[in-house]
Order: C-alpha cells, then sequence, then structure tokens
C-alpha cells in the first residue's frame, strides 16, 4: 500500500472516530452526566472506573477521545514525513494542535465545574477540529489529484456561495451550543410559534438566545437552499453534495421540532448535534471541492506561458 494511499485511510478513519466522539460528546451533555467524574486527566483517581450512571458517559467520552487523540497524533507525524504538499502538512499539524487544544479545554470544563465560556468553546472547537478532518481525508484522496472540467472564475460563484452557507451553518452551530451549555433548550417551550407569538418577548438571555438561534435555522434553510439551487442550474457535478445537504437540513428540522415536543429527551437531542455537524462538514466539502482548482493554482502556480494543472 502507497503511502498516500495509507495516509487517506487514516485520515478517513480520523474523520470517522472524531463524529464518533462528537455524538459521544453530545450524550455527556444530553444526559447531563459533564460532572458525573469530578477529576482530570484521571477518573476518581483511577484510568478505568465503574462504568455506572453518568460515568458510562463522560468516562466513555474522554476514551473516545483518548483515540482521536492518538488517531490524530499518527496522522500529523505521517503527514509531516510522507506529504510533500506544505498547505496539507500544516493542515495536519493545525489538526494536532486544535485536539491537544481541545484536550485541554476538557480538563478545564471538568476542573472548573462547567463554566459557560470554556464549554461552549469546547463545543465549538470541536466542530471545527471535525471539519479539520474532512479536509485531510478529502485532499489525501485520490479524487482530489484529478484536474477539475472547469476554470477557477466558473467556479468563484459557487465557491462564495458555500462558503458563505458553511459560515452560516458554523454561526448556527455556535448558537446551539451556547443554548444547550446555558440550559436553554427549552426556554421556549413550543414549536413551530414561540409562546403562541410569531416573536416572543425577549424577557430573558434564555429566550433570547433560544429565539436566535430559531432565526439562525431559518437562515440556514434560505443559504442551503440557495445554495442547491445554485448547483442544480449551474453546477450538477456536485448534485450530489447539494441533495446531501438539503437532507440533512430537513432531518435537522424535524430533529429540532423533536427536541422541543419531547421536551429535550436524549434520541433527538443528541441527534440534533450530530446531524449539525453532518450538515458542516457537507458544506466543507462542497465548498472545498468548488474551491479546488484556485487552490492547485495557488499551491502549484504553472510557469509564464505554461499551463499545466498539479495536484494540490
Amino acid at each position: 500500500m502507497s503511502p498516500s494511499r495509507g495516509i487517506h485511510r487514516l485520515a478517513t478513519a480520523t474523520a470517522a472516530a472524531t463524529y464518533v466522539l462528537l455524538f459521544v460528546g453530545g450524550l455527556v451533555t444530553s444526559t447531563g452526566s459533564g460532572l458525573a467524574v469530578p477529576d482530570w486527566p484521571l477518573s476518581f483517581g483511577r484510568v478505568f472506573p465503574p462504568m455506572v450512571g453518568g460515568v458510562l458517559f463522560e468516562h466513555g467520552h474522554r476514551l473516545v477521545a483518548a483515540a482521536v487523540g492518538c488517531l490524530t497524533l499518527l496522522l500529523a507525524l505521517w503527514i509531516a514525513i510522507a506529504e510533500p504538499r506544505p498547505m496539507v502538512r500544516v493542515t495536519g499539524l493545525l489538526a494536532l494542535f486544535a485536539v491537544v487544544l481541545q484536550g485541554v479545554l476538557g480538563g478545564i470544563t471538568v476542573l472548573y465545574k462547567l463554566p459557560l465560556a470554556v464549554s461552549v468553546t469546547h463545543a465549538c472547537l470541536a466542530q471545527a477540529f471535525f471539519c479539520l478532518t474532512v479536509v485531510l481525508a478529502i485532499v489525501t484522496g485520490p479524487g482530489w489529484a484529478t484536474p477539475p472540467g472547469r476554470t477557477a472564475s466558473e467556479e468563484s460563484a459557487l465557491v462564495l456561495l458555500a462558503g458563505t452557507t458553511t459560515a452560516v451553518v458554523f454561526g448556527q452551530l455556535v448558537l446551539g451550543a451556547l443554548m444547550r451549555h446555558m440550559g436553554a433548550g427549552l426556554a421556549i417551550p413550543d414549536f413551530p410559534l414561540a409562546f403562541g407569538r410569531v416573536l416572543p418577548p425577549l424577557a430573558t438571555p434564555a429566550v433570547t438566545i433560544h429565539f436566535a438561534h430559531r432565526v439562525g435555522a431559518v437562515a440556514v434553510i434560505l443559504a442551503v437552499g440557495a445554495t442547491v439551487v445554485h448547483v442544480l442550474r449551474h453546477r450538477p457535478e456536485h448534485t450530489r453534495a447539494a441533495v446531501l445537504a438539503a437532507t440533512l437540513v430537513l432531518v435537522q428540522i424535524s430533529l429540532g421540532a423533536s427536541v422541543i415536543w419531547t421536551r429535550r429527551t436524549v434520541v433527538p437531542t443528541t441527534a440534533h448535534l450530530a446531524v449539525g455537524a453532518a450538515l458542516l462538514a457537507t458544506c466543507v466539502a462542497l465548498t472545498l471541492h468548488a474551491a479546488r482548482l484556485g487552490l492547485r493554482r495557488r499551491i502549484h502556480p504553472a510557469p509564464i506561458g505554461f499551463r499545466r494543472e498539479v495536484p494540490a
């Protein structure tokens, strides 16, 4: 097996493991198990405590996080040694830095009893790190070196639109993390209306953040919808990713409603977080593929008077 194929497989495994970690992390907050283990880095002074009650979720989260950390370290080292592309090496090192910082933030979250700012930062960095692993899985894949059939200028509109959509989705995930860690998930107890109204009284920070998250959902729907329409009209080669994004948005809306209707039961609440991460990763992948030609040319510019396509 060639080094490039091995790196791609490891990057894909790391991205998959990170997605599992996001889901398990969601279980920790959904079950209120964030302080089930009060010490860090050990658990009740032990490496492996009895896995009962909330300890199962909290310590299980730590075990998956340790596995992801090891995979990321191995991936970053392999990329640094065997990968010739500077941007890929930088991305690998950035992923390693992110996972180390994420572990430190996780420890601070426990030791300082779930401070809001640290908990929200921990949640947002988790999504950003997941995106880094997805990027590594894409750019190390065999399909990345295939020259795209369009020019960079032809792809610029989709790059702008998909990039904006990615930013909107990430902003919505930030609002979701803030709402989740503020305990504002049921600050507005009805859906689709809010206290029986379209515009609720923004009497408390919890209600304000919750309503902002609902407004953010509308922004995500519009952004993804615009991207899908553009792809279907002008970029049919990206149809699969666009349809996946639209499908995830529909699922996410249903899950968001069920979170309210079921009074934040564990399964829909955790699935809501996981599907949000999948939507973000899909938008990142679409943006990356649309920007591929421009990235390739910036990394490997061809000499004047000589046009060639060189893998990024």
